[in-house]
């Protein structure tokens, strides 16, 4: 029977079953199948409330895509305008505003709640 995860133990039991669970070939709509999913939803509250992850700073997520994207830092400048701005931006001597984050937002999937971060 499937119980709430209340401390460590009853989590690395879960992740050991849901681990087990993953390595069968499991038809959809299966009891097992539906075991498995409410165990995933357990471990991730769990791993909400006792390992939470925060939203990284706009300049650290800005960077990051860029490297994800494989795009250089001259490409940063086309996005937001001028060369100077993109070199101020990324040193932290000029504030992100409201245009260049829709422009980042649109152009290379930066959620706005991170860019909008007081940094």
């Amino acid at each position: 029977m499937l119980r709430p995860i209340k401390n460590e133990a009853q989590y690395e039991d879960a992740l050991s079953r849901v681990y087990s669970l993953m390595q069968k070939n499991i038809k959809p709509g299966s009891a097992t199948s539906d075991e498995l999913e409410v165990l995933s939803i357990l471990i991730k509250e769990y791993e909400n409330e006792h390992y939470p992850v925060s939203k990284p700073e706009p300049l650290e997520a800005i960077k990051f895509r860029l490297e994800q994207m494989n795009m250089s830092e001259a490409e940063l400048s086309e996005i937001l305008g001028y060369r100077s701005r993109k070199s101020e931006i990324l040193s932290g001597k000029r504030k992100l505003n409201l245009a260049m984050i829709r422009k980042l937002v649109e152009q290379l999937h930066i959620p706005a709640e991170i860019l909008i971060k007081a940094y």
